[in-house]
């Protein structure tokens, strides 16, 4: 239980980190390893979003339309990864969204 544990943490520091970005709204999950945030408020396309933040911010992001069309508005972040390496990029995204949001 110790592995669950620290994955919840992972999820903790995830989801708050997330809402604290301008645009970005994202509820707990209820299993895996991914955050599915919601990103309609940025007024961006998703894939647009998620390809904006690999190539200026650095962080890997999956865009909610390669789920399907009822993805658009979505992206998908893994958890999969140490809390300094998500609160990096969490930081990042954030400094991101402050300059061109």
């Amino acid at each position: 239980d110790a592995m669950r544990a620290e994955f919840q943490k992972r999820r903790d520091v995830m989801v708050a980190g997330l809402n604290k970005i301008k645009g970005f709204s994202c509820r707990l999950p209820k299993g895996a390893f991914y955050v599915f945030p919601n990103i309609t408020k940025t007024r961006w396309p998703s894939k647009k979003l998620a390809d904006a933040l690999l190539d200026d911010a650095g962080v890997a992001g999956l865009s909610g339309t390669a789920f399907g069309n009822f993805g658009e508005g979505y992206l998908r972040f893994s958890m999969a990864n140490s809390i300094e390496n998500i609160e990096k990029a969490l930081d990042r995204v954030n400094d991101w969204a402050n300059k061109n949001l």
